[in-house]
Formats: C-alpha cells, structure tokens, sequence
C-alpha cells in the first residue's frame, strides 16, 4: 500500500511547502551548509590536481566558488516566493549582510591561504544570508499581504 502525499508533505530534503518553498530555516542552513562543504571539498581537489601537474601552489584558488551551491539554492527558494517587493528587498538586504560578513571575515583571515580564508568567507556569507532571507522575506510577505 502506498502512501498518500499532500501538497505540503511532499517528500525529500529541504521540506518545502506547497509553493515550493523551503519551510524551516534548519533545512535551508542544513542544504546549505552541505553545499558549502562539497564546494569546499571540490576546490580542495581541483587545487591538489592542478598543483600536482605543476600548474600553481596549492591553497591559491579563491574560496569563495564554494558558495556556488548555496547561492544555487537561495535563487531557488527567491524563484518559489512569487513576484513582488518583499522577495526583492529581503535579497537585497540578506545580500548585503552576507557579502558585508563575508568580506569581514576573509579580513580577518587575511594571513591565510586564499582557500581557507575564502571558504570561511563563504560560510559566513551562507549562515548571514540565509539568516535575513529567511526570517524576512516571510515578515515583509506578511506585511505586503
């Protein structure tokens, strides 16, 4: 006997609701941060390949590609919201968080290898964006009706 799903009981990882929307902030950080670790992991072996073959050192891709994944997923969830300011603005400004923490920490790892301090920067960006995007596109959603 199978079992019957409904709209917003639909199976696999983030849980979303009917609209396609992600519905807890613990899932969007946990894909998230998942993402951001195969990221990470994927430049750490494309940087030992390429400083294997003599084509650079090791340590000097930028860190911050590993975000590609999580931002991959932050434009899926914009695209669920449907059209209006409330997805707009809580993007604008969650952006403008992330990108502010980020590029304070990769400061703050200025003496590290481009791929750590970068891949720190990243993860920063990830926990600050999804943080603001979470919570506010939901309160301004409210607030425009």
């Amino acid at each position: 006997m199978t079992e019957q799903r409904g709209p917003e009981q639909q199976g696999g990882f983030p849980r979303r609701d009917a609209e396609g929307r992600i519905r807890t902030l613990g899932d969007l950080l946990g894909v998230c941060l998942a993402g951001l670790v195969i990221g990470v992991l994927a430049l750490v072996l494309f940087d030992w390949a390429f400083a294997s073959v003599g084509a650079g050192d090791f340590g000097h891709t930028n860190g911050w590609l590993a975000v590609i994944l999580p931002a991959w997923l932050f434009w899926d969830d914009f695209r669920a919201w449907e059209f209006g300011a409330a997805r707009v603005v809580a993007a604008v400004v969650a952006a403008a968080v992330g990108v502010f923490v980020g590029l304070l920490i990769a400061g703050l790892g200025a003496g590290l290898p481009p791929l750590l301090s970068g891949a720190l920067a990243a993860g920063a960006f990830t926990v600050a964006y999804a943080a603001v995007w979470f919570p506010g596109v939901r309160w301004l959603a409210r607030r425009t009706g």
